[in-house]
């Protein structure tokens, strides 16, 4: 979810290695998911165009990172997300929700293949423990051993069309190889790194997982090549409204135990048929076949009035078909943005530009919503 204050003291917080190098640098911290994180330093609607521009660079510290390691660990990982497990070689990165019985989704994470044997997951960090506690439970019935490496991480992410020139100036790695869902260990600044060229940000990029000691001075490495380059650092509040410009789902928005990847539009990654009885392969089949009685859309509304999280979405008899799931102002289009569960049968035969019948109440004033197939911008991603 976007980034708020909460009413338990900031002391209670869980903080990243690098909390003294926010607070150094100007950060505004918040409490997100129980963390003490920056949500912004000079200004977020600044970090955001730099990373559509140039470059930004966010700490990611507070995701979640398991080992999963043994003979059945590629078994179980197909058992236990919707995409296909099997496709994955040694340096190569998948994205795949994981669901519960019923389709739900438990949270959408990525899985890395090292080498045979040998996998590593990252989390959202909201739902760690949630997490482990249902990979441990299904876990149970296979050979395999489940790690909490959380702990151990630091992670720092690189994003922007000059962030592969940043990260390049300070490895001898070849980054020019490491494709779009690719990773490789390096060293960067001295420092030993898993380089991953992924992010949430639909720029092109590199997140960087590295031992929690080595946090500080590899930011500061990062910041000091980067700034010539017009790198910024950036906040939550950047990453959130970049991600939403791409169309990328947050868990407890777009996805939720009560929002399927299907009906959030991510059916690229449901593998019915990868010949593994994946968890919430059943329903998932049923929905396919059946349809759902609801759909994740995108809008912009051609106005710069942000359209709040919880928003009823009105049909053309003013009746609520929906609620917005996620809403930002897009500093790129100047406009307000945002996501939506609607009742399928509201949708216009062909979503894609068409504005009525849906609409917005912002304080009096009716928004109608122009549908959209993100991304919202043109990504650079390599």
């Amino acid at each position: 979810m976007a980034p708020h204050r909460y009413d338990r003291a900031m002391s209670e917080l869980k903080r990243t290695p690098l909390r003294g190098f926010h607070a150094a640098h100007g950060a505004r911290l918040v409490d997100f998911a129980g963390w003490e994180m920056p949500v912004q330093y000079r200004s977020i609607l600044e970090e955001h165009k730099a990373v559509r521009r140039t470059a930004g660079l966010f700490d990611v510290s507070h995701m979640g990172e398991v080992d999963v390691q043994g003979p059945d660990a590629a078994r179980f990982l197909n058992h236990l997300v919707t995409n296909d497990v099997a496709k994955l070689f040694p340096g190569r990165v998948l994205y795949s929700p994981m669901c519960y019985p019923d389709g739900g989704v438990v949270d959408d994470l990525l899985v890395y293949l090292r080498a045979a044997d040998d996998y590593f997951l990252c989390i959202n960090a909201g739902n760690i423990d949630k997490d482990l506690a249902w990979i441990r439970e299904q876990a149970a019935k296979f050979n395999v051993i489940i790690t909490d490496r959380s702990a151990d991480y630091g992670l720092l992410a690189v994003q922007g069309p000059r962030a592969a020139e940043i990260v390049q100036s300070l490895t001898g790695a070849k980054l020019g190889l490491v494709k779009y869902y690719h990773f490789t260990e390096a060293t960067v600044a001295g420092v030993h790194c898993i380089a991953s060229r992924t992010g949430y940000t639909g720029e092109d990029g590199f997140e960087l997982y590295h031992a929690v000691g080595d946090a500080v001075g590899l930011a500061e490495a990062l910041l000091a090549a980067g700034a010539p380059r017009g790198l910024e650092l950036a906040g939550l509040g950047a990453r959130d409204s970049l991600r939403l410009e791409a169309g990328y789902p947050l868990y407890g928005h777009e996805i939720t135990a009560e929002i399927s990847p299907l009906t959030a539009g991510l059916g690229w990654t449901v593998k019915l048929d990868k010949g593994a009885d994946f968890v919430g392969r059943a329903a998932l089949l049923a929905e396919r076949k059946n349809g759902a009685p609801n759909t994740v859309v995108f809008f912009k509304t051609g106005d710069r009035r942000i359209v709040r999280a919880g928003t009823p979405v009105l049909g053309a008899d003013g009746a609520t078909v929906g609620r917005v799931l996620s809403g930002t102002l897009s500093p790129i289009l100047n406009e307000a943005i945002g996501s939506a569960l609607v009742g399928t049968g509201s949708l216009p035969g062909e979503p894609t530009g068409s504005v009525a019948p849906l609409a917005v109440d912002i304080r009096g004033s009716k928004l109608n919503l122009q549908l959209v197939k993100p991304p919202f911008v043109e990504l650079k991603k390599n």
